[in-house]
């Protein structure tokens, strides 16, 4: 396949399914640790209005969707890709870009935006696509 059209395929791939795990598990995450009491997370504006409730407990979750999400993105991007850690990279610099906006949407703790913009895109899509790197495509010896 022709380079450009994998790249832009992996590129996709990595964005549409990245963005699906981060989703699948936002929407676990009220099951497992519930929202606080009067808190409403189905608009930017109930979100904004009851961040005080939040405890947190509350911030682990969207922590591992962000960060699984962007792995899973970047992981699959990279395995699918001919530049395979730049565009593990891209992956992980788009979702950082999404993280930035919710950050200045909904304003969130200092120490829940650092560790979050820090720690959950740029060094989970490198980590990403190392593996996806070295891992031999078993199909490739066939």
């Amino acid at each position: 396949m022709n380079p450009i059209l994998k790249n832009i395929l992996a590129v996709i791939a990595g964005l549409v399914i990245g963005s699906m795990v981060n989703m699948a598990i936002i929407m676990v995450s009220q099951s497992i640790i519930p929202l606080p009491a009067g808190a409403d997370n189905t608009t930017v504006e109930g979100l904004k209005a009851s961040m005080h409730l939040f405890e947190p407990k509350h911030y682990i979750f969207p922590f591992l969707a962000h960060a699984i999400g962007t792995f899973v993105g970047a992981y699959i991007c990279a395995r699918i890709a001919a530049h395979k850690m730049v565009l593990a990279m891209f992956i992980g610099l788009f979702f950082l870009a999404g993280g930035v906006y919710m950050v200045m949407m909904v304003p969130s703790p200092i120490w829940f935006t650092l560790v979050d913009l820090i720690g959950a895109y740029l060094p989970v899509a490198y980590f990403a696509g190392k593996i996806a790197s070295s891992t031999k495509n078993e199909n490739s010896h066939h």
